[in-house]
């Protein structure tokens, strides 16, 4: 019988930049913080802290997120603001995110804000929004987000002006570990009941589609030699539907990628 060939579940031009941003990144960051990376996911083990969308909860998901990350706690203020982002306006005037009124989580650069610790350090500000705290698996996606503002932007690894910098950090979280959690966040469906009214509702996070995170988590995997990881039974059954394909694709296009030694 013939065989056939998998194909991407992305285009040719979404696949060149998604392999154009992860040789970008291990320039940035060096390809062993990619293959160290420990795969954070949504269990009792990596999060064994009780949450109760209390803000001493979400403050202690923040503080392992930057341990994952390996960012530096004690240089961040962590705030959480409500849904009218015109009050948000008025107390951090120039603050960076998604785009209108829907941003799930901001970042503002500590020298446009002159926030200053008792150390007499700037401080960055990483902003949250409130109903966030409500799914964990969000709000875990939206923290990845706004610290890989802290590592490219904070750190002067990029400039905010370059025109791709959002989708680039969607990439990073990727990159380092935390792409379970924006993956699966790129599209929620939930169901809501209103009145005598019941429902679904989508709520889009980030700025990479679901099939770009299928692609560059296959991607993650196969430069680390992880031929079948046992994380990808996480992901939501689209992105793993998309990860499956593009596992395949790039174990018969392996010139495209730079193979690891096998990891376990």
């Amino acid at each position: 019988m013939f065989g056939f060939s998998p194909k991407l579940p992305i285009s040719d031009e979404q696949r060149l930049w998604t392999d154009e941003g992860f040789k970008r990144l291990e320039k940035l960051l060096g390809r062993r913080r990619m293959l160290d990376a420990k795969v954070v996911e949504p269990t009792a083990e990596d999060f064994p802290d009780p949450y109760d969308k209390s803000p001493e909860a979400v403050e202690k998901l923040f503080s392992r997120v930057c341990a994952f990350m390996c960012v530096d706690r004690s240089g961040i203020e962590l705030e959480i603001f409500q849904d009218e982002t015109e009050e948000l306006r008025e107390i951090l005037p120039h603050w960076r995110g998604g785009s209108g009124t829907q941003a799930a989580g901001l970042y503002v650069h500590a020298h446009e804000q002159e926030r200053v610790t008792d150390d007499g350090e700037r401080s960055m500000v990483v902003a949250i929004r409130s109903t966030m705290r409500k799914d964990p698996m969000s709000l875990v996606a939206t923290v990845a987000h706004e610290l890989g503002h802290v590592i490219l932007l904070g750190g002067k690894l990029m400039s905010p002006t370059v025109s791709d910098h959002e989708p680039m950090t969607d990439l990073l979280t990727v990159f380092l570990g935390l792409g379970i959690f924006t993956a699966n966040s790129a599209a929620r469906f939930k169901q809501f009941q209103e009145d005598r009214r019941v429902g679904w509702s989508m709520q889009r996070l980030g700025y990479l589609p679901e099939t770009v995170f299928g692609y560059a988590l296959a991607r993650f995997a196969t430069e680390r030699g992880e031929n079948k990881p046992a994380w990808a039974r996480h992901l939501s059954p689209n992105v793993r539907y998309d990860f499956k394909r593009s596992k395949r694709w790039l174990e018969e296009n392996s010139q495209y990628v730079t193979m690891a030694k096998p990891i376990g």
